[in-house]
Order: structure tokens, then sequence, then C-alpha cells
């Protein structure tokens, strides 16, 4: 069983002057990046339930920070820029005319670094999460907004695949991740665990890894991102999916999770305060297939937690009543994803942080 290693590229002594450090997302933001559906991609069938929430957590972003959109044509620009017009937040959006497969930021997105003190943002390869959908045209997303200067700090390229939403960041060098993700044979079959570590605490400046290796919903596709499962809230608190039903799929996976975490310890040595969420009611689409609902798809932004509800109002509460435990100096925002969940992902999975001083 993988808990914790301390992990470093073999033969490679990292200077002061060359130390990264990956920011954890409660990190002061200078804005969220968001890829607006369209009717050219599996959104299809669903614009006219998904959009008005797309709005929704643009606007509860916008009011605390910036939002960086794409949109796949000049007419959806003109449509966003109007909306934000009306509510006279217009100055908080940039909106970019791009094409994209899909609308899943999280995992297309840049994920930034702080390299000499300055912001760094590293581009990965998305490879559609092991080859299962075409993703073309959202990989090479981060280098045409970098040429067309939507971003205000400079991007490397690293010949990886890595899903943002397949990591998490304490930002005091520990990363939180899952084994089935990262050493999915689809993502990179040429590099073994050793190797992917070695990597990613060259690139991310870490001190140690946490590896998940249990954990599991039902209708994921992404092979277990950590996301979905467990997240950090501070540099001592994680919050996570707790099943309690013996007779649930789940159980068995979300219980030797828990177990790993409780036997887990934050980079000072004590055990982590555990906050746990419920099991979101079971959600189907109209096929019959499990969809992959999770309350813990938050995403935290400048003062504030944008939190995924799904419409069962007992669970809603209870989950939004840990989240105030979790995030005590957070106003808790509740977003109906019910719509979003229809395509197997939700809050968290659209929207990428831009850490200060990204964006102008």
């Amino acid at each position: 069983m993988s808990t914790a290693s301390d992990s470093q590229a073999p033969g490679h002594q990292t200077t002061l002057s060359e130390r990264c450090q990956l920011l954890p997302e409660w990190a002061p933001q200078s804005g969220v990046m968001l890829t607006w559906p369209h009717a050219n991609g599996d959104w299809a069938p669903f614009l006219t339930q998904v959009e008005p929430v797309f709005y929704q957590i643009a606007e509860a972003i916008a009011r605390r920070e910036k939002v960086l959109i794409t949109v796949s044509s000049e007419t959806k620009k003109q449509e966003v820029i109007a909306h934000f017009a009306e509510l006279n937040l217009q100055t908080k959006l940039s909106v970019f005319v791009q094409e994209t497969n899909d609308t899943w930021a999280r995992d297309h997105g840049p994920i930034t670094v702080i390299k000499n003190d300055k912001p760094l943002l590293l581009d990965f390869i998305f490879n559609g999460w092991g080859n299962k959908f075409d993703a073309r045209l959202d990989t090479a997303l981060n280098r045409k907004l970098a040429a067309v200067n939507a971003f205000a700090c400079p991007m490397e390229t690293v010949d990886l695949v890595l899903e943002g939403g397949s990591i998490e960041s304490d930002g005091h060098g520990t990363l939180l991740t899952t084994s089935e993700c990262l050493l999915a044979s689809t993502r990179n079959p040429s590099m073994d665990k050793a190797a992917i570590e070695a990597l990613l605490s060259e690139k991310f400046g870490l001190k140690r890894t946490l590896w998940l290796d249990y954990g599991y919903l039902a209708g994921d596709d992404t092979d277990s991102h950590v996301d979905t499962l467990a997240r950090f809230c501070d540099p001592h608190t994680i919050t996570y999916v707790q099943c309690t039903d013996e007779g649930d799929e789940h159980y068995p996976a979300l219980k030797a999770m828990e177990n790993q975490l409780k036997a887990f310890t934050d980079y000072q040595g004590q055990a982590y305060k555990l906050v746990p969420l419920p099991m979101a009611e079971p959600c189907f689409s109209e096929e019959g297939h499990r969809l992959p609902a999770t309350y813990a798809n938050f995403l935290i932004i400048n003062g504030a937690v944008l939190l995924p509800i799904y419409g069962n109002e007992q669970l809603d509460q209870q989950a939004f009543s840990q989240m105030q435990i979790a995030f005590p100096n957070h106003e808790i925002i509740a977003i109906n994803c019910r719509p979003i969940v229809e395509q197997y992902g939700s809050l968290h999975c659209l929207t990428m942080q831009l850490p200060e001083g990204v964006l102008a």
C-alpha cells in the first residue's frame, strides 16, 4: 500500500533560485478560467439547462475577482459581454474566441507555480482522460490564449499528461493525488511512479506526495480524480466524500480511502482534521447511467467557496453545513449543478483558478 513518500528528481539538486511552489487553491487569485459550452460539442442537447449554471458560476466569481472566458464564436462573445454589462461587471471580464472540444478547464487549463517569486504557467498535455475523448483543441488552448496575451505571465510547456483535477496542493510542498489516475497506463505509459514523482517534484517544488490508493465514484470518466473525492481546505484540513451505507457500491473503496486519510499526517507531522461530506443522492442520465455527483467538487475563490448541490434538500444542507466547518472564514455559495453532472463532471471540473499576477 502506498502512503506518503519524499521525492526529488534523481541526480538533480534544486537550488533556491530554481525552487518552485505549487500554490494551494486558497492562495489569493487574480481570476478564474472558464471554457463556455457550445452547440458543436457534447453539451448540445443540454445547452438551455447548462448555460444558466455557467452564468451563475461566472457571476459569483466576477463579484470577487476576474473571469477569463473562452467562447466558440464572436456572437457568443458579444452575448456574454452584454450579460455582464447589465450587471455592471464587464470590467471583471476577459472573453476570447477560440475553438474547443469541451468545457473542462480544470483539466485543460494551465497550472500555476511560483518560480523566482513570480507566477509561471505550466502547460501540461491533456489527452481526454487517457484518450477516452478527442481533446486536440483543448490541449492547444493554453498556448493559443497565451499567443493573444490572455495571460500576464510566462508559460512553460511540460511533456507530461496531467489534469488539474488529479492533484491537490497544501501550499507547503505536499501533493495529494490518486494512484489510479496518475499511474494509469493511458496517460504516461513510459513512466513509472518514481519517474512521475520526480518530475512533479521538480516542477512543483514538492517535498512529499500523498497517494490515495482507494476511492471511486460510479460514472466517473477521470479514473478517480482527487477533486471528486478528497480536498485540502487549509494545510491541516481535508474534506472528503464519506459513505456510511455498507450496502452502497461505493462503501468498500470510500471506507478504505477514509482509513488511508486517517493515517496521513500534515506537513508538520500531525494528523489531519478530517471533515466528511455526504454521498450525493444517486443521479442518473436519461439512458440510466449513474452520474458522478459529488459535493467534493467545490471551488475556492477569494473570500468564498462555490459548492455544487444537486437538488436533495437534506443532503445539500448537510454538505453546506460541513463546508461551513471546513471553511469558517469563507462565504459558502451553493450552486445547483445537477445539469452539469449530465456530462459527468461538476463545478470544480469546469473552472481553473488563476493566482495573483496571472491576469493583468
